[in-house]
């Protein structure tokens, strides 16, 4: 199976564990647009009743338009199920997001969740995480002193752009820096590191925030439990 189809397959697969009245966490990129679109057709043909909270403008139009509820985080109490992608995810289920510009939002999703599901293509799992890069988010303002202060620390930041050359800006306005740091040794240093620097709203490790990954395989989607730590 080609990557596409394997990205499909566990989104099919994941929206088996959405039930009837779940309040539950839509997540962006390319395999979560095929559980979106599963998820409507449950909606559609099922009569499923489930409120959606999206991680990106993106996402909610794509459930809307399949007739999904969607409601704002601060209109919830809670999350009961988040379904997002990722970028890469090591043996020891520390992952790296913000591929699709998302992160911050799916890292807030993330932190309201009851359970959270990652759902992937094999070819996201690696032995360990960095060499995707890690997307840093910052604010506008003062925003080429974070980037030069990340220079310095020898992470080698890249500007995100678009086509026509300027920033990327995220659902909030905001810039990414995306680091290329190559495997990381010790990402809860990094991830400190990160965060801890002025500027910076978010970065995209995703460390001890899964329970759940669904891959997909040749053979199927496999479903691995993320051990309790």
């Amino acid at each position: 199976m080609d990557q596409n189809q394997l990205k499909a397959l566990v989104g099919q697969e994941a929206v088996k564990y959405v039930q009837d009245g779940m309040i539950v966490g839509l997540g962006t990129g390319s395999t979560v647009k095929y559980m979106v679109d599963a998820l409507g057709k449950r909606v559609q043909e099922e009569g499923l009743k489930i409120v959606g909270v999206t991680t990106s403008n993106r996402t909610t139009a794509q459930a809307e338009s399949l007739g999904i509820e969607i409601k704002d985080i601060d209109e919830v109490d809670h999350i009961d199920l988040c379904i997002d992608g990722a970028d890469e995810i090591d043996d020891d289920f520390n992952g790296i997001k913000g591929g699709g510009g998302a992160l911050l939002w799916e890292k807030i999703v993330n932190n309201a969740s009851t359970k959270r599901m990652w759902i992937v293509d094999q070819s996201k799992m690696v032995k360990r995480i960095g060499n995707f890069g890690v997307p840093v988010e910052v604010i506008p303002f003062g925003a080429q002193h974070v980037f030069n202060a990340f220079e310095k620390r020898g992470y080698h930041p890249v500007w995100r752009k678009v086509d026509g050359g300027e920033k990327f800006r995220t659902d909030e306005k905001n810039f990414i820096i995306d680091l290329k740091v190559g495997e990381i040794a010790d990402p809860r240093a990094l991830a400190e590191d990160l965060i801890h620097t002025v500027g910076v709203v978010e970065h995209g490790l995703f460390l001890n925030r899964v329970d759940q990954v669904i891959v997909g395989t040749d053979n199927g989607p496999k479903v691995l439990d993320v051990p309790a730590k």
